[in-house]
């Protein structure tokens, strides 16, 4: 077979990165060895009234042949289906405390893409007059899915954060707001909240703080809300999602249980959405209206919010429970501390002084047939290697209680050996 050659562009893009690495370890587990014992990726978990009431909503449309032929059969608005950001609109308002209109919202196919529009608009590459404009994390780790998003090479910067040990074994990740005062060349700042990887949810005051910062800058503040609230709701305490004139939040309907539908949501300044919009039309030219209709059809039932705060949270909060349990149990005695899990599904390890890598645990754990994630991939952008890069791993926990059981067991047993324990 012939090897063509291709342009930076392509360079760029088909190179490794560590969201293919995830992909195809998702892939892997799923597809080819369905025995593996999976606690890595971010697929969401199967919960059967989740699925039902997806199923009805489907059933629903296809009984209706207007219906049927306005999900499949014509493109929408560039904006998105129109039906569900009208009923998006009084949903974030009064959930959010918000006065937006429906030029505030756009749809796109999934976040993912969402996000590589959005960043390759706002982070300008370095010329040789000027200075790189890049995207900026106010706190490292963050979601590997950004790192290979942009056009040009070396546009995040990444920042890191106050660690604050917390009873219980237990840390939090703090925005270092001293130091973020003083960064310079910044065409945006993203945080995903609560944070993949670790739970986190930012304090209203980080937020505040960090919206003040970019419109002092002049530069959006872009919140990934994909886990978050109001939408899909995987969270476990109060939010606060206060809006401004340069705020960009992202939200997704992939972890409410329909990844496959590919939905993503952004809601900013109108103008910036309409760029979004023109962008995003050039790229796809329409966007997706399966799960859109879907989720609109829930709406009009009144059904979305009560299965959100009814069946979605409460079923993660226990998942998540029982990891913790397990974890407690597995790792007694271990030097090892978990990160306040406020929201997503997963857990997020730090494993104190480790003596080996976090890969190399990793690259064990497969061999034993359990499927983690490592943590080096989600410090991208930092202007130094971080030795606790390498003492921290992300676990899902939206498998089977047995098998986060049996899975967190052989963790327990594998890190034991490491330490000499």
């Amino acid at each position: 077979m012939p090897s063509f050659p291709l342009s930076p562009f392509g360079e760029r893009l088909s190179a490794p990165a560590g969201i293919v690495s995830l992909m195809d370890d998702l892939g892997e587990a799923l597809n080819v060895n369905p025995d593996i014992l999976f606690l890595g990726g971010g697929n969401p978990a199967r919960i059967p009234e989740v699925e039902q009431a997806f199923a009805q909503a489907l059933q629903g449309i296809s009984a209706n042949p207007e219906q049927l032929h306005k999900m499949l059969g014509v493109y929408q608005s560039p904006r998105g289906h129109e039906g569900f950001i009208e009923r998006l609109v009084p949903f974030l308002n009064e959930r959010c405390g918000w006065n937006i209109t429906s030029k505030n919202i756009a749809l796109a196919n999934g976040s993912q893409s969402a996000f590589f529009i959005l960043l390759n608009m706002l982070a300008v590459p370095a010329t040789a007059h000027t200075p790189a404009q890049k995207i900026h994390l106010p706190m490292a780790p963050e979601y590997l899915g950004y790192s290979g998003q942009t056009v040009a090479p070396d546009m995040f910067c990444a920042h890191k954060p106050l660690i604050e040990l917390v009873e219980g074994n237990q840390f939090r990740y703090r925005v270092d707001l001293a130091t973020l005062a003083n960064t310079q060349n910044v065409a945006a700042y993203c945080v995903s909240m609560p944070t993949n990887p670790t739970g986190n949810v930012l304090a209203r005051s980080e937020v505040e703080a960090l919206q003040a910062l970019a419109a002092k800058q002049q530069v959006p503040l872009i919140l990934d809300c994909a886990y978050g609230a109001p939408l899909p709701g995987i969270v476990y305490q109060e939010v606060a999602l206060p809006w401004s004139d340069n705020s960009v939040y992202m939200f997704s309907l992939s972890k409410l249980g329909l990844p496959g539908a590919r939905t993503g949501i952004i809601v900013g300044p109108e103008e910036l959405v309409e760029q979004f919009v023109n962008a995003n039309t050039v790229a796809s030219l329409a966007n997706g209206n399966t799960g859109p209709a879907l989720a609109e059809a829930l709406m009009v039932q009144g059904q979305l919010e009560p299965l959100i705060q009814h069946t979605v949270t409460p079923f993660y909060l226990a998942k998540r429970n029982h990891m913790l349990g397990a974890l407690e149990q597995a790792l007694a005695g271990l030097p090892c501390r978990v990160h306040c899990a406020d929201g997503a599904f997963f857990v997020w390890l730090w494993l104190q002084d480790l003596p080996i890598s976090a890969h190399a645990l990793y690259l064990q754990m497969k061999a034993e047939g359990v499927l983690i994630m490592p943590g080096e991939p989600f410090f991208f952008g930092l202007d130094a290697p971080w030795d606790h890069a390498e003492q921290c791993i992300r676990l899902s926990y939206c498998q089977s209680d047995e098998v986060i059981v049996k899975a967190v067991t052989i963790l327990g047993r594998v890190l034991r050996k490491a330490y000499g324990a």
